[in-house]
């Protein structure tokens, strides 16, 4: 099957952690009735975003929200790549990413690798790793379109992992995400479009709708690009589902086309991956 629909939900988040969960049912299943086989969630799709919300909304896996993912993958047939949630497990805290197959099944469950720590004097300082301790391995599923690669928000600005991820056979990537309205704007699309068009794969990114009430505000715009470095598909700062279709066969003749993958000095130059955990 070289082509197949993919979604992309850009929820609109509150403090209500139920709320949030009946709105994701809703949407996924939309998304299913116009034809997606693949629906993705934005980061902490679930709570608030913030090192002081992490603790308070977090979850065992499984858990309310995982269940739910299950639920909802199960009864629309689709494969849901379940945004993140903050997830606690022996006492620790992580922004944690689970992908559920059309069966229910959980096939993945990828914990966020690079922390967002940064401060930009004046606009925005923030500390994940005052809560959040970071994940460790790379993560990718099968599905019978293609392989899919697995990042969230932070660790989209790391061209390392989305090589590892290409080379190890993945076409798509999906980043979860919740820039903010100084590095959104500044940033977003310019690191979607340079991973996709660096390794010539898709990428999506799901981003909570923008809140301007929120302590914390997401920048939106969640989109599709493909491996032409186009942006197919982007969402404004409201609540919308989005959608691209994925057509491998395009990405192949791309990759013919100006065929960096075989052009590579692998004899002067290497990336190399230490730890990695794949879907069976």
């Amino acid at each position: 099957m070289s082509k197949f629909r993919l979604a992309v939900v850009q929820l609109h988040v509150t403090s209500v952690k139920s709320e949030n969960l009946s709105r994701t049912r809703t949407l996924v299943k939309e998304a299913a009735q116009q034809g997606s086989k693949l629906v993705l969630l934005p980061e902490c799709f679930n709570s608030p975003y913030g090192t002081n919300f992490f603790s308070e909304y977090s979850e065992k896996i499984p858990g309310e929200s995982t269940r739910l993912l299950s639920e909802t993958a199960k009864e629309n047939k689709v494969y849901v790549v379940g945004g993140s949630i903050p997830e606690e497990d022996g006492g620790k805290f992580y922004n944690s990413c689970t992908v559920f197959g059309p069966d229910g099944e959980m096939i993945l469950k990828h914990r966020k690798i690079h922390l967002f720590d940064i401060d930009v004097p004046g606009k925005i300082r923030f500390q994940e790793s005052e809560t959040l301790t970071p994940g460790n391995t790379l993560s990718m599923f099968e599905t019978p379109f293609c392989k899919v690669g697995v990042g969230i928000c932070y660790d989209m600005r790391f061209a390392e992992l989305a090589q590892l991820y290409g080379r190890k056979g993945c076409h798509l990537l999906v980043y979860p995400g919740a820039f903010n309205m100084t590095t959104g704007p500044a940033h977003w699309e310019l690191l979607q479009r340079a991973r996709a068009l660096d390794n010539q794969v898709y990428v999506a990114t799901a981003s909570p709708a923008r809140d301007e009430t929120a302590s914390y505000v997401a920048w939106g715009h969640s989109s599709v690009v493909n491996p032409w470095g186009e942006v197919m598909t982007k969402a404004g700062a409201q609540e919308t589902v989005i959608y691209a279709d994925i057509d491998l066969q395009y990405l192949s003749d791309v990759r013919q086309q100006i065929p960096i993958t075989s052009q590579r000095r692998h004899d002067i130059y290497e990336v190399s991956c230490v730890k990695e955990t794949e879907s069976s």
